[in-house]
């Protein structure tokens, strides 16, 4: 994936996340002016509504969600449908009320309840989608434990360089420069890296990974260091 798209996806998600929240923030300023001046509904019509749109947003919701969680646009669509859906709950809900209770205060209350946790949702897709412009370390991944794994790996001398970062689809990418203790042929030592990606992929989900392999280290290793972070370093064994 490009760079240009993959900053292209997460600014969409930015802005979806946006929407959901002032979406969310519009349906709580409604509901709190609405404690003040409540509406009589027709509880019947109402509920039939709710009950229509409720079925509707669920089970396109359902068909979104399917992707959900390896694309972050999809995931914002998801949570539209689904505020729509929790929209369509509270309205059942506010009918229910009316109906049986003779109460008009469970409308607004639904509404802020579900609006609350739409915002929740927005966040979570609002702080990914930020993770991905930074190129920031995924959440749950332990940059020191991959640089272990690595070096702890039979053959490998060294590594350094490292790098991991957050793509575009959400998943982890690693880049690394890895020294081999042994002299091999280039065959060899393209099935090793090859051993090693499997490795990364099988221990810590990293679908992509760019390893150099070397039969030395290089003699700049010393300046690539990161003080906010322990994602470039080297390890000699002694």
């Amino acid at each position: 994936m490009s760079i240009g798209f993959r900053w292209t996806t997460a600014s969409v998600a930015q802005a979806n996340a946006l929407l959901l929240f002032a979406g969310a923030i519009a349906v709580i300023v409604e509901a709190i002016r609405r404690f003040g001046s409540p509406h009589e509904i027709d509880a019947a019509g109402v509920f039939v509504v709710g009950i229509i749109g409720l079925l509707v947003n669920v089970g396109s919701a359902a068909v979104v969600g399917r992707h959900a969680h390896s694309n972050m646009n999809a995931r914002g669509a998801y949570w539209h449908l689904l505020a729509d859906a929790f929209g369509s709950l509270a309205v059942i809900v506010a009918a229910i009320g009316t109906a049986v209770f003779d109460v008009d205060w469970i409308d607004p209350v639904a509404s802020i309840v579900i609006s609350v946790l739409v915002i929740f949702a927005a966040w979570r897709l609002m702080r990914d989608a930020t993770s991905v412009l930074l190129e920031a370390v995924p959440a749950g991944l332990d940059v020191e434990a991959v640089t272990d794994a690595l070096f702890a790996e039979p053959g490998v001398e060294a590594v350094h360089h490292l790098h991991v970062w957050t793509t575009g689809s959400e998943h982890a990418a690693l880049s690394a420069h890895v020294v081999l203790g042994e002299t091999l042929t280039l065959h060899d030592a393209q099935l090793r890296a090859v051993e090693l990606k499997q490795m990364l992929h099988d221990r810590f989900g990293i679908d992509h990974a760019t390893l150099e392999v070397e039969c030395h280290a290089c003699d700049d290793d010393h300046v690539h260091a990161v003080p906010s972070e322990p994602a470039h370093r080297m390890r000699h064994e002694h």
